[in-house]
C-alpha cells in the first residue's frame, strides 16, 4: 500500500479540517510533501479508548495490540513512531473508518484534532498502544503471554501512562519488571486506588502514580530502570508503603 505523507501545516488548520468531512484531502497535492512510504497492509483498529465502558474501553486496547503487532511492527522504528505517518494514514487510507467510529469528529475541529490529529506523545491513544506493543513484543516471545501482558498493561493503564509520561522509564525491562510485580502481588486495584488522608497531596491522587513519582524523584541515585525484579521490587514496596499500609496486603500464596 502506498502512503503520501502529509506536508507540515495541516493541524490546526480549518480548512483541513472541512476537507477531510468531504473527503477532498486524498484529491488535493497542496497537502503532501511528495513523500510516499509502503506498507504491505495497513489495517484499521480503534485510534480512541476515551469513550465507552471499562469493557468496551479494554476491548478497543486489545484489538488495537493485536492488530499493531501483525501489521504495523515489522516496519521501521522511525516509520511506526512518526506522527505524521500515522495522520496521513488517518486522514486519507483510514477516513471512512474514522468518521464511521467516531462520529463527534464531525461536531467540532476541537474533537477532531483530539481524536485524529492528537499530538504523538504519551497522551496519544495510538503512541500507547505502539510503545506498549513494542515493548512487549521485544521481551516476550510466546504469543499467548503477549496477550497476557496486554491485559496486564490495560488493566494498570493509569500506571502505564505515569511510566511513560517519564522519558527515563520508557524502557521494556522496567515496564515489564512493573507489571510482573503488580500481576505477582496481585495490586492492579491498589494501584487505581485513590490515596486518603493526605491532605498535602492532590485532591485525586492515586497510589500507582505516585509510586513512579518516588521512583522519579529517587533516580539517577536509584537507577531503577536498569534493577532486576527483585530489587526492583524492594524499592517498589518501600515506595507502596509511603502511601499504602502494605501490612494489608496479601501473599501470593493467600491470595
Amino acid at each position: 500500500m502506498e502512503i503520501r505523507l502529509l506536508k507540515r501545516g495541516y493541524k490546526n488548520n480549518e480548512q483541513f479540517y472541512k476537507d477531510f468531512l468531504d473527503d477532498r484531502i486524498k484529491d488535493n497535492d497542496d497537502y503532501f510533501s511528495g513523500e510516499v512510504v509502503y506498507i504491505a497492509e495497513a489495517p484499521s483498529f480503534p485510534i480512541y479508548m476515551g469513550q465507552g465502558s471499562e469493557l468496551e474501553r479494554k476491548k478497543a486496547f486489545l484489538e488495537a495490540f493485536d492488530v499493531i503487532t501483525n501489521y504495523y511492527l515489522h516496519t521501521d522504528r522511525d516509520l511506526h513512531f512518526d506522527e505524521v505517518f500515522w495522520h496521513s494514514l488517518l486522514t486519507v487510507k483510514h477516513r471512512d473508518y474514522v468518521v464511521k467510529k467516531y462520529p463527534q469528529i464531525a461536531e467540532s475541529m476541537k474533537q477532531f484534532n483530539n481524536i485524529v490529529l492528537k499530538d504523538f506523545n504519551w497522551e496519544n491513544y495510538i503512541y500507547k498502544c505502539v510503545l506498549g506493543a513494542q515493548y512487549i513484543n521485544d521481551t516476550i516471545e510466546n504469543e499467548a503471554e503477549r496477550k497476557r501482558y496486554y491485559e496486564l498493561l490495560v488493566d494498570n493503564l493509569d500506571l502505564y501512562n505515569y511510566i511513560i509520561k517519564y522519558e527515563i522509564f520508557r524502557n521494556d525491562r522496567f515496564l515489564i519488571n512493573i507489571l510482573d510485580i503488580i500481576d505477582e502481588m496481585n495490586l492492579s486495584k491498589v494501584m487505581k486506588s485513590k490515596i486518603t488522608g493526605r491532605d498535602d497531596l492532590g485532591k485525586d491522587e492515586r497510589v500507582g502514580r505516585r509510586v513512579i513519582f518516588e521512583f522519579n524523584k529517587s533516580y539517577p541515585v536509584v537507577m531503577s530502570p536498569m534493577l532486576e525484579k527483585e530489587e526492583l521490587k524492594e524499592y517498589f514496596m518501600q515506595y507502596l508503603g509511603y502511601y499504602y499500609d502494605t501490612s494489608q496486603l496479601k501473599t501470593p500464596t493467600e491470595v
